[in-house]
């Protein structure tokens, strides 16, 4: 373990953040990392608990507890309080192919349910997890080591998302030759365009990327398998298929005016510009994107993304940002029916809410509250919304709570960009007739519980386009665990680890 005192001694010091006034002038990261001899203080704030729930990764009451790659957090933790950086970076990357993407992006469950967090403020797993993998590239443990021996046996990943990247990086380790497909003009499925480089620098991807590539495993982007090559070539070449397309089927809004201009899905807007900063080094350049520059902008959902949309309409410089939240307000602290170590059910405000708070003075959010109607001006472009109040009521039929409209709590707000942050359906329907493989009524593909493999030959599945919109260790971890499937079919054995 770290320090037997250290969480006693020490107090969690944390990344710090760029002013919010400060930070919307850029689209870069805004945290700044801590020294290596703060880091490895917070190392020995590490307990070594007998019972680590921060890397059990178990369903609790229906949410996750601890880390799903069942990351060896409290031993990189005591090895980063040594000093010993290169063997914590050889322990994470075990479980973890993609440290450099979840140190960022990945809301910390493994945080959530640390046991110095029952009294003290948890460790800071994440920041360690940062500064590990940020030091190996600094140092060259992370340098590209392409796999001696090849089996002869071919793969193709369709769709280069997390799952699809993880399960071509283990598969090419085994010394199968993965071929991955992407209908986007770069690799990284959402990690690219449906998360803003605030949060995610997007040469943070292509580093790695590119190491990927030094090892073998070759990207073909621009290319739409079921569109411009077909199923059954893929069948035909390679021994192996893993379907890893996402769940990129947003969820939309039926309400009268839907049709008028300035609606957009979340992933559209934050893809435009994501794509306009890279064309024109990372500097906006006005019709080369979907702006919200000097508008009234509303968000529908108050998910992630939703949080995205407000930080990147804050850096184009909106005129005002509502976001829109069906729910109640979750509560302020933990509530008594919310025990540890279960994910803490709690209001938090993320950057893009801090963003919009700093600059015109309240949350962005509105709680229980949907949209009714869209009105037009004369050139057909949304101009109003329509908003109504919600209440919590119990559907006698099903038993289960419902969202309801509060009779004449209507009202109007004046609203010249929509973004509809709602969440994703499941797999485009496209891709899942060209294959033939059977889903379920969300249209996630199907499989026998706990297994990769679909209704077809040789076609396997993993990430959002089998489980559904999740995060990103989410999707990881099921590209791990459909390498060792496609492995252990192609080979009768299979030595690549899970956990």
């Amino acid at each position: 373990m770290g320090k037997p005192t250290g969480f006693m001694e020490y107090k969690r010091q944390d990344k710090v953040a760029e002013a919010p006034k400060s930070r919307i002038k850029h689209f870069k990261e805004f945290h700044s990392p801590l020294l290596r001899e703060e880091q490895e203080i917070q190392g020995a704030r590490c307990m070594g608990c007998g019972v680590p729930f921060c890397q059990s990764g178990m369903m609790l009451n229906g949410m996750a507890s601890g880390c799903p790659l069942h990351n060896l957090v409290p031993e990189w933790n005591d090895l980063i309080y040594h000093g010993n950086w290169e063997e914590a970076y050889y322990r994470l990357v075990k479980t973890n192919n993609f440290p450099e993407f979840t140190s960022r992006v990945c809301p910390a469950l493994c945080e959530n349910a640390c046991t110095c967090g029952l009294n003290e403020e948890p460790v800071t797993a994440k920041a360690n997890e940062y500064g590990i993998i940020e030091n190996a590239y600094v140092k060259g443990y992370a340098a590209a080591n392409p796999p001696k021996v090849r089996t002869g046996k071919k793969i193709a990943v369709v769709g280069s998302g997390p799952s699809g990247l993880a399960a071509a990086d283990q598969l090419n380790k085994r010394g199968h030759s993965v071929t991955v497909f992407e209908r986007e003009d770069k690799a990284g499925g959402l990690l690219r365009y449906g998360i803003p480089n605030m949060k995610l620098e997007k040469q943070i991807i292509d580093r790695k990327l590119s190491i990927m590539e030094e090892e073998g495993v070759e990207f073909r982007t621009g290319v739409n398998v079921g569109k411009d090559i077909k199923a059954a070539e893929l069948l035909k070449e390679y021994d192996k298929v893993i379907l890893t397309c996402g769940a990129s089927n947003p969820r939309d809004i039926q309400v009268p005016g839907r049709d008028a201009g300035g609606i957009y899905f979340a992933v559209d807007f934050l893809k435009s510009t994501t794509k306009a900063l890279w064309a024109n080094a990372m500097k906006l350049k006005e019709g080369d994107y979907i702006s919200a520059k000097g508008k009234h902008v509303m968000v529908i959902g108050g998910g992630d993304t939703g949080n995205d949309c407000v930080g990147t309409a804050m850096r184009h410089g909106a005129k005002s940002v509502l976001q829109l939240e069906m729910m109640p307000k979750a509560p302020d602290q933990r509530a008594e029916d919310n025990p540890w170590p279960e994910w803490t059910r709690i209001c938090k405000t993320d950057y893009g809410q801090e963003e919009a708070a700093a600059i015109f003075g309240k949350d962005p959010r509105v709680y229980t509250t949907t949209v009714k109607e869209f009105l037009k001006d004369k050139k057909g472009n949304v101009c109003k919304a329509t908003l109504v109040k919600l209440e919590t009521k119990k559907d006698e039929a099903t038993g289960r709570t419902v969202m309801v409209e509060i009779s004449g709590s209507e009202y109007a707000v004046e609203v010249e960009l929509v973004l509809i942050a709602a969440g994703f359906l499941g797999s485009e329907e496209y891709v899942t007739k060209a294959f033939g493989v059977e889903t379920d009524q969300r249209t996630n593909v199907l499989t026998t519980s706990g297994q990769y493999m679909t209704n077809v030959a040789n076609v396997f599945t993993a990430g959002d386009m089998h489980r559904g919109q999740s995060l990103v260790v989410w999707a990881i971890r099921e590209g791990r665990e459909v390498a060792q499937q496609v492995d252990l079919s192609l080979m009768g054995y299979t030595n690549l680890s899970v956990q």
